[in-house]
């Protein structure tokens, strides 16, 4: 899996800070963004984000370019609303010769289902090519595909919204895919925004786990989510 950050709001924490404070504030925006210093930048992100007042975080974005993911990540991850998406097509990509596809770990630790789910694959791509071969287009060869196949995408959130996706996805409870891309992607904006960030991750690493009967025996620490 590669994830890359390759766009985002430049100054996150003073744009959330400038945004907060414009509301209680007689000056504009221009007069805001001189007289804001480090420590009340860092005094207001920490308050907004306390308080939930997240409305503020709502005015930067992040963009991820993500490669190396199946087509089981990208569907649960489209759920995720409020964002922008543009995925590699099996539409208009024929995947002839380099069709790749991921491998959940369970199966790659199970030598006999390991080569039972290889060689379903390759029959796969086998009919896959063979359709494409006969005139079949490549938009109805697709059907075949499994969720395994390796995609594509690009994805863009506000900072909210990557708030929510980090508490449901850092999660334990998370499938293991979508968790690790969460892991990466919460990893990569704590570089830039640590203070609006400090504190993403599941519900447990705030307070108590929401999960109820499902709650896991061994929940994720802090730790696990520093850069």
């Amino acid at each position: 899996m590669k994830v890359n950050l390759i766009k985002y709001t430049q100054e996150p924490e003073k744009t959330v800070a400038v945004a907060a404070r414009l509301c209680y504030s007689p000056v504009g925006v221009d007069d805001l963004m001189n007289e804001l210093g480090d420590e009340s930048v860092r005094k207001l992100v920490r308050f907004v984000i306390k308080s939930g007042h997240l409305s503020t975080t709502e005015h930067i974005s992040f963009t991820f370019a993500v490669e190396g993911v199946s087509r089981a990540l990208t569907h649960q991850l489209v759920r995720h609303r409020i964002a922008s998406y543009n995925q590699q097509s099996q539409r208009y990509v024929k995947f002839k010769e380099n069709f790749e596809y991921i491998t959940p770990p369970s199966i790659e630790k199970d030598q006999d289902s390991k080569k039972k789910f290889e060689g379903l694959i390759s029959n796969i791509h086998s009919l896959y090519k063979e359709l494409l071969e006969s005139g079949i287009e490549a938009e109805d060869a697709r059907y075949i595909l499994p969720n395994a196949s390796e995609t594509k995408i690009i994805v863009t959130m506000n900072g909210r919204e990557l708030l929510h996706f980090f508490t449901v996805r850092c999660c334990n409870r998370a499938q293991w895919e979508i968790r690790e891309l969460a892991t990466k992607m919460l990893k990569l904006v704590k570089k830039v925004a640590p203070l609006i960030f400090e504190k993403a991750g599941p519900n447990c690493l705030r307070g108590s786990c929401q999960e109820g009967k499902f709650k896991c025996e061994n929940p994720p620490e802090a730790s696990d989510f520093n850069v």
